[in-house]
Parts: structure tokens; sequence; C-alpha cells
């Protein structure tokens, strides 16, 4: 079948690097030619002919004008993990499939959360800072660690059980923790079998040692995260954010941080991104900022998400069920 990349030549090379082109060519019987959303009027005849495309960030969006270029096009292999950048109503009008390596994506996000959630437990980033403080260790070194939750028997909350939700609570069983969960569309049998109990927002909030977030970004979800949900977080409590800014009212958040030095956010996303100059998120002690590197960032993390849509490329070829295919119904929810 006739295949290309299409992408930014950047996301091109880490997301399929050599060794992983070499596997997708092997599939395909050819070379497999690249192209950017700059390089697509000069290859008019080789869209023509494209029947399958291999893509991620840096994508095209495929709308009208772009399908009416690629007749023939019959499955997209997306190496990265929201669509919502490349598929438009005329994509999903086609019939064309497409299959994404969110859970790729998802294990980086699980991974360095609960990292996040561990050191957090451990009262790791307000030590830091004190001891940065005082030069030495904390004089309230003994009143702070004796209010501190600790990891054995603490309370975790996770805010969405999808794909990188139920990765979080997998990797959390070894640690001896009581883990509540919020989504709403989650059965109470489901929540068994994941080992969770299931509340509500508030009571997640008010219950838990940490809180992460990992909702998708829709309209019902924007700003469902207030500052009286903050407000309400026990001593110690630490709040973290890999899903996306808006769901946050952040100025509400800031001012909770001003006035509840005890807590802590982690924040990987803000909204905007990264915070506009000036902001309080840059200067609250309490406040912890990473840019967006959750997900896959790093090369390693980064060419897993080829494998996987090779290794989703070779179960299509075959006739075999995909893993990690994405109907129209459920592109509405993911984030």
């Amino acid at each position: 079948m006739k295949a290309i990349y299409l992408m930014d030549s950047y996301s091109y090379e880490r997301i399929y690097p050599d060794r992983v082109r070499t596997e997708i060519e092997a599939l395909i019987g050819s070379e497999v030619p690249h192209l950017t959303e700059e390089t697509l009027a000069d290859n008019a005849s080789l869209l023509k002919e494209t029947e399958l495309i291999l893509s991620g960030w840096g994508g095209v969006k495929m709308d009208e004008q772009f399908l009416q270029a690629t007749p023939n096009l019959k499955a997209v292999f997306y190496g990265a993990g929201s669509i919502k950048g490349i598929v438009s109503e005329a994509f999903w009008e086609r019939g064309i499939r497409i299959t994404s390596a969110y859970s790729a994506n998802g294990t980086s996000v699980a991974n360095y959360t609960v990292a996040e959630i561990l050191f957090a437990l451990k009262g790791g980033w307000h030590l830091s800072r004190l001891m940065k403080d005082e030069q030495a260790f904390p004089k309230m070194r003994r009143s702070l660690l004796e209010g501190l939750p600790g990891i054995d028997g603490s309370v975790v909350g996770i805010i969405s059980l999808g794909a990188i939700g139920r990765q979080v609570r997998e990797r959390l069983k070894p640690f001896g923790l009581q883990v509540i969960a919020y989504d709403p569309f989650v059965t109470a049998a489901k929540a068994q079998e994941l080992e969770v109990e299931l509340c509500t927002l508030k009571e997640i909030f008010e219950q838990a040692d940490v809180v992460t977030l990992h909702a998708p970004l829709l309209q019902e979800t924007e700003g469902f995260i207030t500052g009286d949900h903050l407000a309400s977080m026990k001593k110690w409590a630490s709040f973290i954010n890999t899903a996306r800014g808006a769901l946050v009212r952040e100025s509400e958040m800031i001012e909770v941080l001003g006035r509840r030095p005890d807590l802590m956010a982690i924040l990987d996303v803000t909204f905007p991104e990264p915070p506009v100059p000036g902001s309080l998120l840059y200067s609250l002690p309490n406040v912890v900022l990473t840019p967006h590197i959750s997900g896959a960032s790093s090369k390693g993390d980064v060419a897993r998400m080829g494998r996987f849509a090779a290794e989703e490329l070779k179960r299509y070829l075959n006739g075999e069920p995909l893993q990690a295919e994405i109907t129209r119904k459920q592109a509405r929810i993911l984030a």
C-alpha cells in the first residue's frame, strides 16, 4: 500500500527514528516518503495515491481541501496523543480509520505523576524549599514532618479514570495507599475492578492527601476545578495537574495558594501555557512549574510512540484489530 509520513521535520526525526522507519518500510515493502505542510503542494500526485499516513506532532489538518487531494486515504497512524488538531468533520464523514499512540504517551504521563505523588507525600517540595531558605535543616522540621502524610496509608484522589488515570492507579498498587476517584462515566463494578472508591469531586478534594487531575478538556470540564475545591484540601495536601491548564480556574487557585502556604501545587500545564510574564505562579513558593514534560518528551519516550504506531500499522496490514483506534464518538470525549 502507498504510505507517507506527514508532519514537521523535527517531530518526524524524534517520533520515527531510523530504527522505527526501517521497521515501517519493511512492513510497507518500500521507502516511505516524508512530507510536511510546506511540501504538500509540490507532491499532488503522491498525495493522490496515498492510502496510509503516519503522522504525529506537527501533522496537517485533514480538512475537506486536504481530503480532496487524498481520495484514496484509508487509515492514519498518529504517533502522538490527542488527534484533535488533525481531524475534521469531513475526515469522519469519509470513514477514514485513525489510531493514536495516546496510551504510549500516557505511560510517560503516568510515570511522571506517580513520581510526583510519592515525592509530594514525603513533603519533598516543602522541605527542599525550607532547606534552601534556611540554609540548614528546617527549624520547623519536626512539626512539619509530623504533619506530612507520608506514603503508607495516605489517600490519593484521581480525577478521571481514563487511560492515564488507570495507569496511575495501577502503578500505585505497591505503595499501600488508599485510592479514591471521581469519574462520572465509571460504574461501581468497574471501580471495584480497578480497586478504587468512587467519590464526588467535592469529596476528592476534602479527603485526599494528593489530588491528581487527568480529565479531558471539554466544554463541560473547562474551569470545573474551583478555588473552593482547593481551599477545602487538608493541611499539607498537594494538587497535581498534568492534564490541561484550562480545567482549573487559575485566578482562584492562585488566591488560595497565596493564603494556604501549606498546600503545594505541581503544575505541568497552565492556561495560558506558559503562564504570562509576571504571573504569581512564577513566584509563589508553594508552586512547582514544569514545562509540559509529563508526556513523552525525552528521546526514548517519544520514540516509543513511533514504535506503537508501527505496531498498529502491522496489525492493520495483517487484518487484526487495532489496539488504539479512535472512533468519531470517542473523539468527542478524549483530550
